[in-house]
């Protein structure tokens, strides 16, 4: 803090210019500073403006990156979720519409032309779930063909642990809970889902389509060769209706289930990336309050050092004329 002292007569020491110097050099100092707070727009530039405040943004900044991070990284998760699941809508429209075909070829009204007719148009939807089965598709890899898991970071712990969630698309995947149908006609548990409808179709040595055994929907491509030179209607047979009816509705159950389970994880996405976004939002304004400037005050304080500043010029001007005064002394 200046002191007003007076150098009296003294020559060789100007004390009320040196305050007056000083007092003139702050001033500048200060208008540097908000100058400079000004163009950059941050109240925090060095460590050295605020070693504390300093700390907590860069760490902040540190952190919030980390959570962009994993925002993209939600994002992704949820293209592979979305695409599944329209996947899986359009799968269980196609097989609703085979199993339509094996409802109407169930009349005792129809003859085994028309039956025929009706197993052939069935195979053409069947080949066309194998082509939704091969052509869903995200980052070079098959999503139903019953191999494909990925794990995405959606979240840090405090010391920067990773949070991850797991999309398990593989055919032996327990929480499809899928089910089969036995010949006495109770379910059993059987989680070896299979949606591929017209080849590779068997798991163990037993035909499985959507997790059900026995069910293959290549066969309705053999709907109406002859056997022995007769017309073999086989799934489509008086004999076989019902368990083909009965297994394809059990497919279409599975595939819903594992519509559900995708459409699970989609919803928790959803909301892992709305919270993401909020603590986003929430980082910057912290950031924001500790490092970026305040412009009105910035601003009011720059005219009061300009204000200073030339008070201090002008009694800088008049401290160097006083000693001039005591050469009067010796005229």
């Amino acid at each position: 803090m200046p002191t007003a002292i007076s150098g009296g007569s003294r020559i060789r020491t100007n004390t009320p210019s040196e305050n007056a110097y000083n007092a003139l050099q702050a001033s500048s100092n200060n208008m540097a500073l908000r100058q400079l707070r000004l163009s950059t727009g941050k109240r925090i530039n060095t460590a050295a403006d605020d070693v504390a405040g300093y700390i907590t943004s860069r760490a902040l900044s540190a952190r919030n990156g980390a959570l962009k991070s994993a925002l993209q990284s939600v994002g992704d998760a949820l293209n592979v979720t979305s695409i599944a699941s329209d996947a899986l809508d359009n799968i269980n429209s196609l097989l609703t519409q085979i199993k339509d075909s094996a409802s109407t070829a169930s009349s005792g009204a129809l003859a085994s032309d028309e039956k025929i007719a009706l197993a052939k148009g069935a195979y053409r939807l069947a080949q066309q779930v194998q082509f939704v089965v091969d052509s869903t598709v995200f980052g070079g890899k098959q999503l139903l063909q019953g191999g494909f898991t990925g794990s995405w970071v959606i979240g840090f712990y405090a010391n920067n642990n990773i949070l991850s969630i797991n999309v398990d698309l593989q055919t032996h995947n327990t929480d499809f809970n899928t089910s089969s149908i036995r010949p006495d006609g109770t379910k059993e548990v059987t989680n070896n889902f299979n949606l591929n409808a017209t080849r590779d179709s068997v798991v163990g040595n037993t035909p499985n389509f959507a997790g059900v055994s026995g069910l293959n929907l290549e066969s309705l491509n053999e709907v109406g060769n002859l056997v022995e030179g007769e017309v073999n209607l086989g799934i489509f047979s008086n004999d076989n209706m019902s368990a083909t009816l009965s297994s394809i509705a059990e497919a279409l159950n599975n595939i819903n289930k594992v519509a559900s389970y995708v459409g699970g994880i989609q919803v928790r996405l959803n909301s892992q990336e709305d919270l993401l976004k909020s603590q986003i939002t929430n980082y910057n304004a912290a950031i924001s309050r500790i490092q970026d400037a305040d412009v009105a005050t910035e601003q009011l304080e720059y005219v009061k050092s300009q204000f200073l500043q030339q008070a201090s010029l002008i009694s800088l001007a008049q401290a160097n004329q006083t000693p001039s005064t005591f050469l009067q002394l010796f005229r």
